[in-house]
């Protein structure tokens, strides 16, 4: 029987990643749903890009959906402005940069294999039994006409409603140092690996947790 599990926030720490992926004995044909928000704060984030491209080859059922840092980094890559002008080079992205080898005032490009891994981040995905999401919906909108960027964003909106989006959302992009576990509403996994807390993956069945793995960076 194939497996479905949902990993939280990354934010560059790859040997945290990795640690996590050697403690949970995934199957090829598990589906493995990220939550976003793999760059950014941590020491490798483009290791971390690299770790999940090789992964994907083993295991093909892996989605990555995009989180408001890989919203910003694409909005640097592709120059449309739609943030403050040097605000990812400036200021959220500094680590991320350096990372790829890049310093400020020089041109930058990325890979083929790490264009396309952002450029094809999904906003939502939905399986049976659950929708995920990075940062969460708008209540009361129909989940096909969500705008991007409350799916990237938004917080009390979405996390004070309680709404009842005919599904359980597992989301990430809110930092808490335990699970919000609000089924059958709510599911949030983001428990501030970045801030000293844990990088959490949950196994999920029916609408239910139905086991959890969490690393910590204490055990680098």
């Amino acid at each position: 029987m194939c497996n479905l599990y949902a990993i939280g926030d990354i934010h560059g720490h790859l040997s945290v990643l990795e640690d996590l992926f050697a403690s949970i004995p995934f199957q090829e044909k598990d589906e493995i749903v990220f939550v976003g928000d793999y760059i950014d704060r941590g020491p490798n984030s483009s290791g971390v890009v690299d770790f999940l491209i090789d992964k994907k080859n083993k295991f093909p059922e892996m989605v990555f959906l995009r989180g408001n840092h890989e919203d910003m980094f694409l909005d640097f890559l592709q120059g449309t402005n739609r943030y403050q002008a040097n605000f990812f080079e400036e200021t959220v992205g500094v680590e991320t940069l350096r990372s790829y080898g890049h310093t400020s005032g020089n041109s930058f490009s990325l890979s083929p294999e790490h264009q396309k891994f952002y450029e094809e981040l999904l906003f939502f995905y939905e399986t049976a039994n659950f929708l995920f999401v990075h940062g969460g919906f708008r209540p009361g909108v129909p989940i096909s006409e969500q705008e991007s960027s409350d799916m990237v964003w938004i917080r009390e909106d979405f996390m004070g409603a309680k709404y009842d989006f005919g599904k359980p959302v597992v989301f990430g992009h809110t930092p808490l140092y335990e699970i919000l576990d609000e089924l059958p509403f709510l599911l949030g996994i983001d428990t501030g690996l970045v801030y000293g807390g844990k990088l959490t993956c949950v196994k999920l069945r029916e609408g239910k947790i139905e086991e959890t793995f969490q690393i910590g960076q204490g055990k680098n």
